[in-house]
């Protein structure tokens, strides 16, 4: 459900800054409430617009939006940056959409490989909030920086129309998200986010497009719901992705430090991946993942961060699946449940698989590969989670 502020008091202003944002006067921290992985895309267009709808977790004033080039071979320029609420489609709520700057200017130019944070805009974003950031710039070229698999309808155009609250102009209806990577709020004072590091399932394919079904966002829908301190959920999956070896995306070795560590007030960083490790065929042992587990596990520790470690899945029926295999995830969860290196352990495996045949997805939960749960495989995954364990202590 949408939520009934004053239009008027939603959101305004900007800086150029390359750090993430900080603590605030008035006890306010800033805090992760949306992002989504940048990697390669195909080729930017000058003179095109982007209207990019994102689905926010907690709620607070200040928000702040990161814009990514982090994969450009140039520096890229945008001129116009707004963000809004959405009405339905393209359209924005009327009077919600307010010009972002950047350290205090409207043009902002990012260079090759760099991020920046715009300065905060005046007023409150509302909890689960649909954030409309309307982008255009009139030099792209190049690989863009974005992420593919949305799972969400965003919309394009020719021409300057970031400023206009109407969807007409943007006729090119797009399920990927152009060079917007972040977005942060200030929150009161202790309040923390959970990062999900993940593939395609934590990505949320399978789940039903525009609806916020990956298991993320259940995730972040019981977070505001709870006495807890964690509100803000980072989804950092990438369809496809790797711990060890870059591919689909940077490998979360390569990535972890711009797509967590970097984000502003993670407390807890949430494990969830190796099955495309495990189902290359690229002779990746459980030793080898392990290892690469033991490195997130450490560099997260050392960064003040507690990691929740998550069982890799059941596959049995994808056309990768093998007995080798899934000897190699056997053992990989049995280091997850037993090794003790993890602060805490979600059995998504558990929870997934089936009584008959546990090396295969329950088929109720099934997405119809037998790899991507369902919407209600989504579902299972975030209730399965102890959410009192993403808020544990980082002092010791």
């Amino acid at each position: 459900m949408r939520s009934k502020l004053p239009l008027a008091a939603v959101l305004l202003t900007v800086a150029a800054c390359q750090s993430a944002p900080a603590e605030a006067t008035g006890g306010a921290s800033g805090v992760v409430t949306w992002a989504a992985s940048a990697d390669r895309m195909s080729d930017g267009v000058a003179g095109r617009s982007y209207r990019l709808v994102v689905h926010t977790s907690v709620g607070g004033t200040g928000v702040r939006v990161r814009l990514s080039n982090a994969f450009g071979d140039r520096p890229i320029t945008f001129d116009s940056a707004y963000a809004g609420l959405q009405k339905q489609g393209a359209e924005l709520r009327p009077g919600s959409n307010r010009r972002l700057a950047f350290g205090g200017a409207r043009t902002v130019t990012v260079p090759a490989g760099a991020t920046v944070w715009s300065d905060p805009l005046p007023g409150k974003l509302p909890t689960a909030s649909h954030l409309v950031v309307s982008l255009h710039s009139p030099d792209a070229a190049g690989p863009a920086s974005g992420h593919w698999m949305a799972m969400q309808t965003s919309y394009a155009t020719q021409g300057d129309h970031t400023a206009e609250d109407s969807g007409t102009p943007w006729t090119i209806p797009t399920g990927s998200w152009f060079y917007l990577d972040a977005v942060s709020v200030q929150a009161s004072r202790g309040t923390g986010a959970v990062v999900a590091l993940g593939d395609s399932i934590t990505d949320g394919w399978q789940s039903t497009s525009d609806l916020n079904r990956r298991w993320p966002d259940y995730l972040a829908r019981r977070l505001q719901k709870t006495d807890t301190a964690v509100k803000g959920v980072a989804n950092e999956g990438i369809s496809g992705n790797k711990v060890l070896a870059d591919g689909a995306g940077q490998s979360s070795l390569n990535r972890l430090e711009r797509d967590v560590l970097s984000q502003p007030g993670v407390r807890t960083v949430f494990l969830f991946q190796g099955v495309n490790d495990i189902k290359a065929h690229t002779g990746v042992t459980a030793d080898d993942l392990i290892e690469g587990y033991r490195e997130i596990i450490d560099r997260a520790h050392a960064a003040g961060k507690c990691v929740v470690g998550a069982t890799v899945g059941p596959f049995k029926g994808w056309h990768e699946w093998d007995a080798a295999g899934e000897a190699v995830r056997q053992e990989v969860n049995t280091f997850i449940r037993t090794g003790g290196e993890f602060d805490a352990v979600t059995d998504f495996d558990r929870i997934l698989r089936s009584p008959y045949d546990q090396e295969r997805m329950l088929p109720v939960l099934d997405g119809g590969d037998h790899i991507h749960p369902n919407d209600k495989g989504m579902q299972a995954m975030a209730d399965a989670v102890d959410l009192t364990a993403l808020a544990c202590d980082t002092s010791g």
